[in-house]
């Protein structure tokens, strides 16, 4: 999806706001290439959406379109003074009415390889770590149990 230029994406997030929501969208929206984990957010202060590009880049058009839905949810909410944040009743039956997701799924380019793996010798609870740990440091958070290097 070629939508890096701001105006192009701020026609699109209008576009779906009117489609689905029945309601122009008023405010702002940029890229936001800061934005390493998160597909999205809205910034209810200033009243801005901000996405991340390698959404647009990487992922295909319907996860790109379905995190603009999600943020669209927040801002409509926002604007009229109901409960626009994840855990409320409103936000939640919004997401299901105009098929937004809950959540993003991750970048593929964001996907670690684990190069290490430990157990813990007591209760055998699995630990996958990018960086090695300290076995004589650190012990199981589930048991306090001993950590051990596998694979």
């Amino acid at each position: 999806m070629d939508l890096l230029n701001e105006k192009s994406l701020y026609k699109l997030v209008n576009e779906l706001s009117l489609e689905f929501f029945h309601k122009p969208f008023k405010h702002a929206v940029y890229f936001n290439h800061r934005l390493r984990t998160t597909g999205g957010r809205y910034i209810p202060a200033k009243k801005v959406i901000e996405l991340n590009p390698k959404y647009a880049l990487e992922e295909d058009e319907r996860e790109f379109i379905g995190i603009i839905k999600h943020e669209l949810c927040h801002y409509h909410l926002h604007i009229e003074g109901k409960g626009y944040k994840h855990r409320d009743k409103e936000f939640r039956e919004l997401l299901v009415e105009t098929g937004s997701p809950r959540f993003c799924k991750p970048l593929s380019s964001y996907e670690t390889e684990f190069k290490h793996t430990y157990v813990c010798k007591k209760c055998r609870q699995e630990y996958k770590r990018t960086r090695r740990v300290n076995t004589k440091k650190y012990r199981c958070g589930k048991c306090r149990g001993e950590l051990a290097l596998i694979g």
